[in-house]
């Protein structure tokens, strides 16, 4: 495995803690860490509200990105609630085909971190806006 995936684990996992922030949002359940292709690594936890408008692991890590200057994403990684790693769900792979729709389908993501197995997001989402 590529040492750029132990380190995106090890992001997420520092950033993940599950609390209670008020009696109407929860976070960290799941941690996601985002490599740019500049190389940066950026984090992001779930944010769950009652409304409905909380956002995703993925999406937060990937707006902190932008909120730093980079507008590239390369590899995904995302620890769910029960501690393996998984997929972005449909609005997080939409955002990232948004934001690259030229390049989205080379975008890395760790679907199973003990069986190190990666796919691409065009692999996911090969059909996009048809």
């Amino acid at each position: 495995m590529e040492k750029v995936w132990e380190d995106l684990y090890k992001a997420a996992k520092n950033v993940k803690n599950p609390r209670e922030v008020s009696e109407r949002i929860y976070a960290g359940g799941v941690a996601a860490a985002i490599e740019a292709s500049s190389g940066k690594i950026y984090t992001g936890v779930c944010v769950d509200i009652s409304c409905t408008l909380g956002i995703c692991a993925e999406r937060n890590a990937i707006f902190n990105m932008i909120t730093n200057g980079d507008n590239e994403v390369k590899r995904v990684l995302a620890i769910m609630s029960d501690g393996k790693t998984g997929a972005p769900c449909g609005a997080c792979r939409e955002l990232m085909t948004q934001l690259m729709p030229k390049s989205y389908q080379h975008v890395e993501i760790m679907l199973d971190y003990k069986k190190e197995k990666v796919v691409t997001l065009g692999e996911l989402t090969p059909e996009w806006w048809i």
